[in-house]
């Protein structure tokens, strides 16, 4: 059964992890793996989250199954958080289920995106997440990619975008992040998504929305503006979230895939076809993380809590940012890194060689992905100077 089965391939990013791992030397600096990191490097639990574990510690009366939608609180909560106050949640045009983290919600997606238009191209920046492919191919979908990242000046290809997005057929799927992209960290303006929900409109085309960091970008009704208008405007839309990053929740897999239909009955109606998904692939979501979330969106003292902490991850990251351009130019690189402090999010690509890349990690212990896609929240005031040094040395040489 298994003799002509070959060793598959290293994932680049957990293999990147080992590497490190085995590196004894006490300057080495992890920017690869996706996580958030405080000043010493550490992945912490939020304060509100140990908070809500006692909680629900003395609150929870069963292990029973929870159905194949999960947490109906959560759900509500997270509907909530992610499109706010909206018309469209009143109206009852949104469904959501509880997933396995966000990359169910991704595949959960997939598979009713080909139950209902098998024939349809799902169409992914030419800069995205390095699982999404593999994800959606799972799901068996047809895909194909449209202009968004320009490497050369470190920013948005806007009217490239725009231009093919005005190509895509009525009843394809076009995948759009909603803050903080990942692994660029260049992200569409907030004046572009009026253009993106009127081409929408015109061509018959589905916008699916990942969003795994609101809150970690300008904040969460910012990071959230994209979806909302996207929401306001059309008929239709998917959207995929997580609480991985922005409750650290990393662990526990805690997402939700929403749906918006034209009226209730499509939202019912796109919603059972969801859960048969569900129920062949995971069959039930795990209960914890999302009743942690449900607890600190819900309760008003925790909520508080949660949000200085979140805006604290936030402003970390973005001291990161700005100190890595100004480090950088104080050890003479001889680059322009101006386009760190411009970006948002944990991600952004230096723009180096493999070469230079591999010589970061050889000789200064640095080590990141062969994209040169950094993750900022590896960066901390103890390591910058090193990190800077390491970076302006395989440029000058």
């Amino acid at each position: 059964m298994f003799e002509h089965l070959q060793t598959a391939p290293d994932d680049p990013i957990l293999g990147l992890m080992a590497r490190f791992r085995a590196d004894s030397r006490a300057e080495r600096i992890d920017l690869g793996v996706g996580v958030f990191r405080d000043a010493d490097g550490h992945t912490p639990i939020l304060d509100c989250v140990r908070a809500a574990e006692q909680m629900r510690l003395a609150e929870e009366t069963t292990k029973t199954y929870q159905g194949m939608a999960g947490d109906a609180e959560f759900n509500a909560a997270i509907e909530s958080l992610a499109l706010g106050d909206h018309a469209v949640l009143r109206d009852r045009r949104v469904f959501t289920a509880q997933t396995p983290g966000g990359t169910a919600a991704l595949r959960v997606a997939a598979d009713l995106l080909k139950r209902s238009r098998p024939d349809a191209t799902l169409w992914l920046p030419d800069s995205t997440w390095a699982n999404h492919a593999a994800v959606f191919r799972a799901a068996g979908l047809a895909m194909r990619e449209f202009p968004y990242y320009d490497a050369a000046k470190q920013t948005l290809r806007g009217d490239a975008m725009l231009a093919a997005l005005a190509e895509v057929p009525a009843n394809d799927v076009v995948v759009l992040h909603a803050c903080c992209h990942n692994p660029s960290g260049v992200d569409v303006p907030a004046e572009l998504w009026p253009a993106i929900a009127e081409l929408a409109l015109k061509r018959g085309f589905l916008p699916f929305i990942d969003m795994a960091y609101q809150g970690f970008g300008e904040g969460l009704d910012a990071d959230a503006h994209g979806p909302r208008l996207l929401a306001e405007r059309l008929p239709e839309l998917l959207l995929a979230t997580s609480c991985s990053k922005n409750f650290g929740l990393y662990r526990e897999r805690t997402g939700a895939i929403s749906l918006l239909a034209a009226n209730p009955a499509q939202a019912a109606a796109a919603g059972s076809v969801l859960l048969t998904g569900v129920r062949n692939i995971y069959s039930m979501p795990p209960a914890h993380g999302a009743a942690l979330v449900a607890r600190i969106l819900t309760r008003p003292a925790l909520r508080t809590q949660w949000l200085q902490e979140l805006a604290s991850m936030r402003e970390r990251i973005t001291a990161m940012r700005t100190g890595a351009v100004a480090q950088l130019a104080a050890a003479g690189a001889n680059r322009d890194f101006g386009f760190i402090a411009r970006q948002r999010g944990m991600f952004s690509f230096l723009g180096l060689t493999p070469a230079q890349i591999t010589r970061l990690r050889d000789e200064f212990a640095v080590y990141m992905l062969d994209s040169s896609r950094i993750n900022i929240a590896g960066l901390a005031p103890r390591n910058l100077p090193h990190f800077a040094h390491a970076v302006a040395s395989v440029l000058r040489d």
